[in-house]
């Protein structure tokens, strides 16, 4: 910004004059119009290579678009169809409350006047509003009677005898039933319909839905091949074009040099212009705050925090990941590494996790510990009251207390791998989660990356526009239909590439040199050095992106092999927690038959044979495997402490850098 507005200082000051530099001027045109029209004769004998494959991409766009038309307007009739037999249902379900509230009327007045007559209080029952409902019915649906029916049922409401009534109206009662059933089965299968025909509509409307977005994304994938093939460099014709503009554009320019002064005040007006709109679009209060979000400020440790933050993880990783090469099946470690990896986690976080993983694992060790001297001492001491179990009975209290002890123990033990399982749920869905919130956060940090990236473009265009107009991207011109504008966001037909040596090449760069001459290397000056600047901001960007994408990647891998990991222990856990339930249920039946064997010694030894079997499908494993769990728990508490005493150095590593970073300032 102080550059720019720097320039705009100078260029209000300067003024041009340019009229000794004219015959240089006019000889520079001379050898320019000779060399484009060299090029020209040149261009003329070759042809288009790639004309037809351009006019059949082309095609392919025109008939795609036409079928986008197409599949638009079949989604619009399934949405209109939908939406027409909606209404019409819900008249139907009207029309068919409203009937069926006057036929339940309509029967139930019936009814009570039946009730009536039949207990001889048809001269109460006319003053009821049940008889009232039944003259209205008479004298509005004269045409549901017949002659002497109406008649009848007329002169009774009035007060006249019962006569023949009652079989009038059994039967009316009886047919209007009939009619309300058939009814109501009606509005049923009219509901069926309805709803089957709505479902096979929505079920039409998303296979359109889904084709339309395969055919909207094949039509960008064609505007990018076609715009590819159309610069793919071997198209004569559009050079040849170029060159005859630049030829005829040249000409126009030698002709109206002499009135290049005031074409000189109006580049002045145009510059300021530019440069003015550049300082709007960058000093706008949006465009400062996503340059906060994605740039570093100059003041800013930034990068060298980065370093030390990124150098003091990697320390702690490796230590961890020297032990997962020797136990990789270990979630323990797999969860603290997968915390490393993260972003948002702070240090203390991951030391907390460690604590947290290394004392269960040491609750673990102590468990088996425990389990493995009550083994040895069950073992003895069973083998001790085999011997004398043949001559005491009264021994088999102590098998069942034994029995009694290991059912205790197995229930604790049941808990807490029950508890194990648990905890590796609870981690795996914390781990889950915390992917997603980094995932959220990547995309978010390169969408505005991306956007701070399009709109220094944008101010960079503008720039070109008046400093360097061969590079200037002009906008559209006219307005585009919403598939013309899919097809240019995804890769639309761009502008030919200028020719080669032409107007746009090294000697018209001369020509330009000496036209513009001190004016010129000013502007030329300053505002490369503008748009250098805004060169370095687009590639720090790209470099973040680049980064981001990387760690993205690397999270996301180590995010799916702790999952496998913990899979893999998950089905371990479950496995042993079923051993356990079985090696209870044995311990159970063994010590139902202690009981039974008070009243037998044979009993006795029988159970006291169970008892060790029992013994030997609880312990045998743990016996086994002692030595080597107990091992690797030491291992992986020890990687985790290296890692946890790396990290609690960080805090002073930190400042160290800041300290640093400060006094370099």
């Amino acid at each position: 910004m102080t550059m720019l507005q720097s320039i705009t200082k100078k260029i209000e000051k300067e003024g041009k004059t340019g009229e000794d530099l004219f015959e240089k001027f006019i000889c520079e045109c001379n050898t320019q119009e000779a060399a484009l029209n060299k090029q020209i004769e040149g261009g003329q004998t070759s042809g288009s290579d790639n004309a037809a494959a351009s006019a059949a991409g082309g095609a392919q766009q025109t008939q795609l678009i036409a079928d986008i038309a197409d599949t638009k307007a079949s989604r619009a009739s399934a949405k209109e169809t939908i939406a027409m037999s909606t209404g019409i249902r819900e008249k139907e379900a009207k029309a068919f409350a409203a009937s069926k509230q006057d036929s339940e009327s309509n029967i139930d007045a019936m009814g009570k006047a039946l009730t009536a007559i039949k207990q001889g209080v048809g001269g109460a029952f006319l003053q009821t509003n049940a008889a009232k409902t039944l003259r209205d019915l008479v004298e509005n649906k004269q045409d549901l009677f017949s002659g002497s029916d109406h008649d009848d049922l007329a002169a009774f409401l009035q007060g006249g005898q019962s006569g023949e009534i009652i079989g009038v109206l059994s039967q009316l009662k009886e047919e209007w039933e009939k009619d309300l059933a058939s009814a109501v089965a009606t509005e049923k299968d009219a509901i069926a319909t309805y709803t089957e025909l709505v479902a096979a509509k929505n079920k039409e409307f998303e296979s359109l839905q889904a084709s339309l977005e395969e055919k909207m994304t094949r039509l960008g994938e064609l505007g990018v091949a076609n715009a590819e093939m159309a610069n793919a460099g071997g198209d004569t014709a559009d050079q040849l074009a170029a060159n005859s503009k630049a030829l005829a554009d040249l000409k126009e320019a030698c002709a109206a040099r002499t009135k290049e002064w005031d074409a000189e005040k109006k580049s002045r007006a145009e510059e300021l212009l530019a440069l003015a709109d550049t300082i709007k679009m960058l000093n706008d209060d949006d465009a400062l705050d996503l340059f906060k979000k994605t740039l570093a400020s100059a003041s800013a440790s930034f990068m060298q925090m980065s370093v030390s933050v990124s150098t003091v993880r990697a320390r702690a990783l490796a230590s961890l990941r020297e032990a997962q090469q020797k136990h990789k099946k270990s979630s323990a470690l797999a969860f603290v590494a997968l915390a490393l990896n993260g972003k948002k986690a702070g240090f203390e976080k991951v030391v907390a996790l460690i604590d947290r993983m290394a004392g269960q694992l040491k609750i673990e060790q102590k468990m088996d510990a425990d389990k493995k001297s009550y083994c040895n001492a069950e073992f003895d001491q069973s083998d001790d009251e085999k011997k004398v179990l043949t001559r005491k009975v009264a021994d088999a209290e102590t098998a069942i207390m034994d029995a009694k002890e290991t059912l205790a123990t197995l229930v604790a033990e049941i808990k807490t791998t029950q508890a194990t399982i648990v905890a590796s749920d609870k981690a795996v869905a914390e781990a889950t989660a915390q992917r997603q919130e980094e995932n959220a956060a990547y995309k978010q940090t390169m969408t505005e990356s991306t956007a701070a990236s399009e709109l220094i473009k944008m101010a960079k265009n503008r720039m070109n526009k008046f400093y360097n107009p061969d590079l200037y991207e002009a906008p559209p011109k006219r307005e585009l239909s919403e598939e013309d504008r899919i097809a240019v966001n995804m890769g639309g037909t761009a502008p030919p590439t200028p020719a080669p040596g032409g107007i746009a090449g090294t000697g018209i760069t001369a020509f330009v040199q000496v036209e513009e001459h001190v004016q010129s290397q000013k502007k030329t000056e300053e505002g490369a050095g503008v748009i250098a600047m805004m060169d370095l901001l687009l590639k720090d960007l790209q470099g973040q992106i680049t980064v981001g994408e990387t760690d993205e990647k690397n999270a996301q891998e180590d995010y799916q092999k702790a999952m496998d990991d913990a899979k893999a222990e998950r089905i371990a856990d479950a496995k042993l927690l079923g051993e356990k339930i079985s090696a209870k249920a044995e311990t159970d039946a063994a010590l139902e038959g202690h009981v039974d064997a008070k009243a037998s010694a044979s009993q006795e030894l029988m159970g006291n044979g169970e008892y060790i079997a029992s013994l030997h499908a609880d312990c045998d494993w743990l016996l086994e495997k002692y030595d080597q769990r107990e091992a690797a728990r030491t291992d992986e508490i020890d990687a985790m402490m290296k890692a946890k005493d790396v990290l609690n150095g960080a805090d002073y590593s930190l400042l160290e850098v800041k300290r640093s970073h400060f006094l370099s300032k």
